[in-house]
């Protein structure tokens, strides 16, 4: 599709360059809508234009070293006019400028046609600037929209066109401008996208460069295609409208494919989510330019220093919990960590998914921000501290049935099970907690209502969009990893919240500073709740469903896990630190049990072992603190809050003792008693096992004490044989029987037999052998 060439095609619009008039337009308007006098508006003056190239833009950690460069290895080469090829000028004046030629740096339609729009809505909202005006913009002005800005871009141009050629111009322009992708300038841009010089394009692909100059991002043919040959073929159709190339069959132009290469390798960085959401924010945000095409070269010409409070070594840890934890990429769910510094709301890690760099289309997908899943248990607490501010008390005792239905006016009765399908006798709301029962917080919700529990979860820093119903007790809604770090702040910064920070300031290379973070910080609870909640949550890590994110000092927390197991989280927090963690995966709401993961997947086994890495590793070198006591009421050792009222005696221990004889002992001495069962190599069945409130802690008269009493050691079973069985009926029959599974993908050795392909061929121990229900069956599967 050879036509013309460049020069010729170049020359024949020149010539229609008009004589400049002695007082030209750009004049005119100086002095009719800015009043300034005849010389003011001179346009003799000779124009200097500036040597200096775009700067690269930095993103900073939190201790001023260097996250990211944006484009920090700019891709540009100078290339003369004769050397653009046949079909770019043309394209690019056509889409960009079509009365390039008939205006001397200022097309009076256009401008006209702007400042019409601009005058009625009080503001520039239409730039109608010719190429001539946005070189002189990139060069020499700044890029704030403003009446007297635009006059002096005008005088400026016209001045320019003076005393350069429109060739010349054109040529320092095609030069200069930002294609995306880091490439700047035509030569760096034919490269980027198609792998060759730019005097080797063809008219479809000069059309595409063209149509990128307006807005890179909004019509990338690497990450939006079809935005991209929609752009192209509105330029293909700009030019046969303005019978620039004749010659040219536009039906043939318009059929051709993109024809771009493959993308650029991305620079890779430790926090690829997070300097994903940072260059969101410039990019958004009408305070670094009016329009989208200004804040992107802000960004990436502006020589910006992005401070952000990213934690390089808080970061790594959470990077590193994630890689260890979920260790089998091709079969394991993903995971999103955000860690906070509850005292100013600094965010420390941000992992957004397991691997940003992926092939796979959600690779990208922000889970830690962007990504709303159940929470599950994890918004408990929210409903434990509404409950408290309606003035119910820790001590008082729900049924606990292991199954509950509650009839909803108007809709079909709610059905709720636990967990584990086992329930009985009452409980209070500490112990409730502490065990994650299901039927006991939909007792409570049903009781305060769940407007007041959703409307506290968004006041505590919640930003998700929260129904009013029910099931919302346990979690039903979809809320972010941010969200749940950022609530949980409320708790670990006795009841005060620090909106979350990401980035302290945006300054320029010469230091103005042109956006300086203010957070909002306010009292969110009243401070004898949030540490009665924060009581209450030492216990789950203590001794509840959260024991394995213990790190051997004073931890908070709570665990959550999704209808069928598709979404599992822990949400901790010491005084220094509060981490999130949500494992599952990033595709669809599937289920995290065998055959499908390795393990079934609950808020206590991956998230919380990530939890325990990330913030473990990250305080092991700050002094270990302790939350402020509750205020106004009798706390154990353990952390259980007593009721208000006089305070016995400090509780005498009956741990070793028999539950008949521990119970008259503390039935004596005037405390309730409330006991569970649980298995135990070590003591004998009917024996207590622990206490809570501890032994020597003082504690209310009237108050209940917590027994676990040994069951004995656990059951012990004939391991089922599987041999032969597909990895999803195995791990029925095993699971049926008590036992966790362990699945390893890996082909039996040779010479193997057909019939067991992907079927179980090994497994340990061996079937028939005796085991304790609690123990894991490890399965081989043929892949």
């Amino acid at each position: 599709m050879r036509g013309v060439s460049s020069t010729q095609a170049f020359n024949k619009l020149s010539a229609r360059r008009p004589r400049l008039a002695k007082r030209s337009f750009a004049a005119i308007l100086c002095l009719a809508v800015s009043g300034a006098t005849l010389a003011s508006c001179s346009y003799t003056t000779k124009v200097d234009l500036p040597k200096t190239q775009p700067e690269t833009s930095r993103i900073l950690w939190g201790d001023g070293t260097t996250m990211s460069n944006l484009h920090a290895e700019q891709d540009r080469e100078a290339i003369s006019f004769e050397k653009m090829g046949d079909y770019l000028p043309v394209a690019v004046v056509a889409i960009e400028d079509s009365r390039y030629f008939e205006h001397d740096g200022v097309d009076p339609r256009g401008i006209l046609r702007a400042l019409t729009r601009d005058l009625k809505s009080g503001k520039v909202i239409e730039g109608g600037s010719t190429i001539t005006q946005q070189y002189v913009r990139a060069v020499l002005l700044s890029p704030e929209q403003t009446f007297t800005r635009k006059i002096k871009e005008a005088l400026l141009a016209v001045q320019l066109e003076r005393q350069y050629s429109k060739q010349a111009i054109l040529t320092k322009y095609l030069n200069l401008i930002y294609f995306g992708n880091g490439a700047y300038g035509v030569q760096a841009a034919a490269r980027t996208y198609f792998a060759k010089d730019a005097g080797e394009l063809n008219l479809p692909e000069s059309a595409l460069l063209a149509g990128l100059i307006r807005s890179p991002g909004d019509y990338d043919p690497f990450t939006n295609p079809e935005a991209a040959l929609a752009r192209r073929n509105e330029v293909l159709s700009r030019i046969e409208i303005l019978k620039r190339l004749p010659s040219e069959n536009k039906a043939t132009a318009i059929a051709s494919p993109l024809g771009v290469g493959a993308a650029p390798a991305t620079q890779r960085t430790a926090a690829p989510h997070f300097v994903e959401r940072v260059r969101t924010f410039i990019l958004s945000d009408p305070k670094f330019g009016a329009t989208a095409a200004e804040r992107e070269r802000l960004l990436y010409q502006g020589g910006l220093r992005i401070e952000t409070t990213l934690d390089p070594r808080a970061q790594a840890q959470a990077v590193d919990a994630v890689a260890k934890t979920l260790s089998s990429p091709a079969t394991d769910p993903s995971a999103a960590v955000v860690s906070i510094d509850p005292r100013n709301g600094h965010i420390l890690a941000y992992v957004g998914g397991s691997d940003f760099y992926g092939d796979e289309p959600w690779a990208r997908y922000d889970l830690a921000g962007q990504g709303k899943r159940s929470a599950g248990s994890s918004f408990k607490p929210f409903v434990l501290a509404a409950a408290l501010e309606a003035g119910v008390s820790l001590e008082k005792q729900y049924p606990a049935p292991g199954e509950l239905t509650i009839p909803i006016k108007g809709q079909s009765p709610w059905l709720i099970r636990n967990y584990d399908g086992k329930g009985g006798g009452s409980m209070n709301l500490i112990e409730a907690t502490v065990h994650s029962v299901n039927t006991v917080y939909a007792e409570v919700i049903t009781e305060i209502g769940a407007q007041p529990v959703v409307d506290l979860a968004n006041k505590l820093g919640v930003e998700s969009k929260l129904g009013a119903y029910p099931s919302a007790a346990l979690g039903s809604n979809g809320v972010t990893v941010l969200d749940m770090a950022s609530a949980y702040s409320s708790f670990a910064d006795d009841g005060m919240h620090t909106s979350p920070v990401f980035i302290t300031q945006v300054s320029t290379n010469s230091g103005e500073v042109l956006w300086r973070a203010k957070p909002s910080r306010e009292r969110t609870l009243p401070v004898s709740i949030s540490r009665d909640v924060t009581q209450v949550l030492q216990q789950v890590v203590e001794r509840g469903t959260g024991v394995n994110a213990r790190i051997g000092r004073s931890v908070a927390g709570k665990t959550g896990t999704g209808e069928e197991w598709s979404d599992a989280w822990f949400v901790g927090y010491t005084p220094e630190l509060v981490t999130a963690v949500w494992v599952g995966f990033p595709d669809a709401a599937r289920t995290m049990r065998p055959p499908t993961t390795r393990i079934t997947v609950t808020g206590g086994t991956w998230p919380a072992q990530i939890w325990q890495a990330t913030a473990g590793g990250y305080l092991a070198e700050t002094p270990a603190s302790k939350f402020p006591p509750p205020i106004a009421s009798v706390t154990g050792a353990s952390g259980a809050t007593g009721p208000r009222g006089p305070t016995g005696p400090g509780l005498t221990s009956v741990v070793g003792q028999s539950t008949v004889d521990a119970t008259r002992i503390l039935v004596d001495a005037g405390y309730r008693v409330r006991l569970y069962e649980t298995a135990s190599r070590s003591v004998a069945a009917g024996f207590v096992i622990s206490q809570s409130p501890a032994a020597g802690a003082p504690f209310a008269i009237g108050g209940t004490i917590t027994l676990a009493v040994s069951t004995g050691p656990p059951l012990v079973v004939p391991v089922p044989s599987v041999l032969g069985l597909s990895a999803q009926k195995a791990a029925a029959l095993l699971g049926a029987s008590g036992f966790e599974v362990q699945i390893r993908i890996e082909a039996e050795p040779p010479p193997g037999a057909p019939e067991r392909a992907a079927s179980v061929w090994k497994q340990l121990p061996a079937g028939g052998e005796p085991l304790a229900v609690d123990q894991a069956v490890a399965i081989w599967l043929n892949p």
